[in-house]
């Protein structure tokens, strides 16, 4: 019997532990993942995989956890260059009296240019390998994004006010078109509208965002029910609700991302559930500004996809989806009352397939699939802080920290190689960063 010739592929990662994501809740001890041209062909036993592939590269880890890159579905990656800045406020006075003016002082395609490099380092170092952006100067993002492999889908800014990036509503819609057209059939960039929030955007304006995300077939990325104030004004303004309103509008469906929701009646609960609405919880945002509690075990409950955001590192501070995760599942404890509510298994398949869906991504990255894009993580679990070992899934969400992250791969390309980013200075950055410090001190004073 002639033995059988084996299968070329690019890279098989051995790991100790695979966590899949799908199916749900599942660790796969000593198995493996073989990759070719950046797409998962396999996943398997260590020993069937040795005999079955003929690897260019063989990355063994076995006291680490592969699981998918972390998708972080709600971000404004160029202010990680305001990180700190305006600390310790509430919401609307943290944005109006400090965010918007420091950024009308600097902002422009340089600004979001260094802050997305340097949120993508950020992110690379800590498992993330996608997310969801919602900022000015989209063109300058996507361009970044495509420069370093990274995977993202790029909002692009709708608001009722004149800004830096479009003076008047014409120009902001004429400006995503133009952002759609040049991004459209990228494999790892996409795009989506980003209307502010229901209080800076007028019902004209949500019915043409509705109109041509419609015949885009494109998200519609949107800051809903964030505090209990953002209510109030809806029922002064309209009569109604903000989600009803977006409702009569035509807007809540299975293309909306709705970010934060910490202001939900029942009946919102099972209209998002029924018309396919994602939510993104961004429990450290909203604890920070106060703006209150994602009801997120309840939105799980019903049936509506839930996905985890950092937000922004002006009210987080930071880009780490492992402290996000670790907050999200305990913080849906307390709000639900229920110990067992987001257990580590549903956490985790919010920070990663629930992302992915929420983006329009779910059929491309989001899980280890055969026939996925390869965007893994491998989290190496053998350092004391997670030793001994019980229960993987509970090690990655309540004692695992980002800096665990040793390797990450976009699309099969090496991003991170034992702890060291494969294309980007660190020194560099940071002397940039430094640099943006002073250049925004200049404006507002510390």
């Amino acid at each position: 019997m002639t033995p059988s010739v084996p299968e070329t592929c690019d890279l098989l990662i051995e790991a100790g532990f695979v966590v899949p994501v799908e199916p749900h809740a599942v660790v796969l001890e000593d198995h493996a993942v073989a990759v070719r041209d950046g797409v998962i062909v396999a996943v398997l036993p260590q020993a069937e995989a040795r005999a079955r592939f003929a690897p260019r590269e063989t990355v063994s880890r076995p006291e680490a956890a592969l699981i998918p890159g972390l998708v972080n579905a709600h971000t404004h990656n160029p202010m990680t260059l305001l990180r700190g800045v305006a600390d310790d406020l509430p919401l609307m006075v943290w944005l109006q009296q400090h965010i918007w003016p420091v950024e009308a002082a600097v902002i422009g395609p340089e600004f979001v240019a260094d802050g997305t490099t340097l949120a993508i380092a950020e992110m690379l170092r800590g498992g993330t390998t996608c997310a969801n952006e919602n900022y000015f100067f989209p063109d300058a993002q996507a361009a970044v994004y495509k420069k370093y492999g990274f995977r993202a889908l790029v909002g692009a800014p709708v608001i009722d006010f004149p800004t830096a990036w479009a003076r008047s509503d014409d120009e902001y819609f004429d400006r995503a078109g133009e952002l759609h057209d040049q991004w459209r059939d990228d494999p790892l960039v996409s795009t989506a509208f980003a209307p502010h929030a229901p209080y800076t955007v007028s019902d004209a304006n949500f019915e043409r965002v509705r109109m041509l995300a419609d015949q885009l077939d494109v998200p519609v990325h949107l800051h809903t029910h964030e505090t209990a104030q953002e209510i109030a004004d809806s029922l002064t303004q309209y009569g109604q609700r903000p989600l009803a309103r977006l409702d009569r509008l035509g807007l809540v469906n299975d293309r909306l991302i709705a970010v934060h929701m910490t202001q939900l009646t029942e009946g919102e609960i099972h209209l998002c559930a029924e018309r396919g609405v994602s939510v993104v919880h961004c429990p450290e945002s909203n604890l920070k500004l106060a703006s209150g509690f994602c009801p997120a075990c309840a939105l799980a409950r019903a049936g509506v996809n839930l996905a985890i955001g950092t937000d922004g590192c002006a009210s987080n501070n930071d880009l780490d989806m492992f402290s996000e995760n670790r907050t999200a599942a305990i913080l849906a404890k307390a709000v639900a009352n229920d110990a067992t509510a987001l257990d580590a298994a549903t956490t985790l398949r919010a920070a990663t397939l629930g992302g992915a869906r929420a983006l329009g991504f779910g059929e491309r990255i989001g899980s280890i699939e055969a026939g996925k894009q390869a965007d893994l993580v491998l989290v190496d679990l053998s350092a004391l802080e997670t030793q001994p070992l019980h229960h993987v899934l509970s090690q990655l969400i309540y004692a695992t920290g980002r800096h665990q992250v040793s390797d990450v791969w976009i699309a099969g390309k090496p991003k991170l190689r034992g702890r060291v980013l494969v294309d980007m200075d660190p020194d560099a950055l940071v002397a940039n960063a430094r640099q943006w410090r002073d250049r925004i001190r200049h404006h507002h004073p510390a």
